[in-house]
């Protein structure tokens, strides 16, 4: 199963990254003398673009094979089944094992796939705070 981020989070990626670029297009064509701090725009624009297009391509979340797992670059994995609690709080999910903590962040979640993912945490046999 996987969990999709929210389409307004990934749009916003979209248009900030559009927004920088613009922006630095106008820097360097309006400057005279362009310095380096001019292009300090694009390296924005390319961080935004690439979010953009990491969260079109990836999903938040992965759950297969008794693993939950972000997909992000470091994101962390934890096996269902080593789950001991669960907590909500502050907009987030936070699952606890022995040994690792894993944070979701609800805000990043499209509503279809939040509503399967509650389903799906709900089947475990955790303690819910």
């Amino acid at each position: 199963m996987r969990i999709q981020y929210e389409k307004k989070q990934v749009n916003l990626n979209l248009y900030l990254g559009l927004l920088w670029l613009v922006n630095g297009i106008f820097q360097t064509v309006r400057n005279e003398n362009i310095d380096l701090f001019d292009y300090f725009w694009f390296l924005i624009s390319g961080i935004y673009l690439l979010i953009y297009f990491h969260q079109k391509k990836e999903k938040y979340l992965t759950l297969e094979n008794g693993i939950i797992k972000q997909n992000w670059p470091f994101g962390k994995k934890l096996k269902l089944k080593e789950i001991k609690e669960i907590k909500h709080f502050a907009g987030e999910y936070i699952l606890k094992s022995e040994l690792k903590k894993m944070k979701i962040n609800i805000g990043l979640i499209e509503s279809e796939s939040l509503s399967e993912l509650k389903t799906e945490l709900k089947k475990l046999d955790v303690e819910w705070d």
